[in-house]
């Protein structure tokens, strides 16, 4: 028997046909929104300010006013970097859910969340960190860093040698695990104090950041943004099988690496910044497909972004304000959206046709 993996696709019947001309009109209404979600992101919150004097502080980056300065070192960074994660988990988890032809799969399904998480247990939770105080500002975010990128360069080496993608779903669960317990291991032998700091990080957050942050996403993530758009025709060749794919010419093996890649890349800058952010990943490429009708990637990757980005703006706004002051889990909101969508797609994935 075939792996499932190989064998597997998406279903037609998730993405209804949605005329053309119609899909110009969806992607405008997702720019809309995510400007609108931006916008409101700027102007509400603990304190708001008019219309009037947001658009004053935006003209004003030097101003010394009180509104200028929470607008831009507090609330345009997290802005921009919540529509900048949001779009690339969404990429990451199309990319994925092409990759193994199997719509229940997401960006952290290769163990990237949990190799970060490691990393950055042995910075909070032990006394590590205190030999690197010069970079204590960008520490947990540097450790972060290694982590997801380590995690991800032994996965694309066993990618290059395995050819089965459920056993490489498989190795991605078992180093997921592996990570897990190791965490498990210095949570239980940290001081309580840290532990409280480590947990609040494990629940994602964009708030915090810094321009050198939203920088580094901005760069990095757009260019692999690109990279990723330019692999959409070879991408919708895989749809139909690595055969038929290789019969258009298409390098499989060298390809396969090249998506792990891209997306691990996404999804571990993510987690390096802000932490792990659940459920965008693996609900909003769904979203994505019903929006616009089509499996074609070249409509598929730039309508994920956007839908990402509107996603996780809506969250970290609900997350801010639901129970001001105090600012919720962002994967608890992000759960909500996204859990009922994956139980809906299985609920019609196993109905007759």
């Amino acid at each position: 028997m075939p792996p499932i993996a190989q064998t597997r696709t998406l279903p037609a019947r998730a993405a209804p046909i949605v005329p053309v001309s119609r899909r110009a009109g969806v992607f405008a209404a997702l720019l809309a929104l995510t400007a609108v979600m931006m916008a409101l992101n700027l102007r509400i919150g603990s304190i708001s300010y008019s219309v009037d004097q947001l658009l004053g502080a935006l003209l004003d980056p030097a101003g010394k006013s009180d509104v200028a300065y929470i607008v831009w070192n507090i609330r345009l960074p997290r802005t921009i970097a919540a529509a900048l994660g949001g779009a690339f988990l969404a990429v990451s988890g199309l990319l994925l859910q092409v990759y193994f032809r199997n719509p229940i799969v997401g960006p952290f399904i290769l163990g990237i969340s949990s190799g970060s998480t490691v990393m950055v247990s042995l910075v909070m939770l032990t006394s590590i960190g205190m030999g690197f105080s010069g970079y204590a500002p960008y520490l947990n975010t540097i450790a972060s860093c290694l982590g997801a990128y380590g995690v991800t360069a032994l996965i694309v080496a066993i990618a290059a040698r395995v050819r089965g993608g459920a056993t490489l779903l498989i190795i991605g669960l078992m180093m997921g695990y592996l990570c897990g317990a190791a965490t498990s291991i210095l949570t239980a032998l940290a001081e309580k104090e840290a532990i409280k700091g480590f947990v609040l990080w494990q629940m994602g957050s964009f708030s915090g950041f810094k321009w050198i942050e939203v920088w580094i996403m901005l760069v990095l993530g757009g260019l692999i943004l690109g990279g990723a758009y330019l692999m959409s025709k070879p991408l919708n060749a895989l749809l139909l099988g690595e055969d038929y794919a290789a019969s258009m010419g298409v390098d499989i093996r060298r390809f396969r690496v090249s998506i792990l890649l891209l997306a691990s890349s996404l999804a571990g800058l993510v987690t390096a910044v802000a932490g792990p952010v659940a459920f965008i990943g693996l609900a909003v490429p769904h979203m994505a497909r019903l929006s616009l009708g089509t499996s074609d990637n070249r409509v598929l990757l730039p309508g994920a972004a956007l839908a990402g980005a509107l996603i996780a703006s809506l969250c970290d706004l609900i997350a801010r304000m639901w129970l001001s002051p105090v600012e919720l889990p962002l994967s608890a909101i992000t759960a909500f959206f996204g859990a009922p969508v994956v139980i809906c797609l299985l609920l019609k994935r196993g109905r007759p046709s």
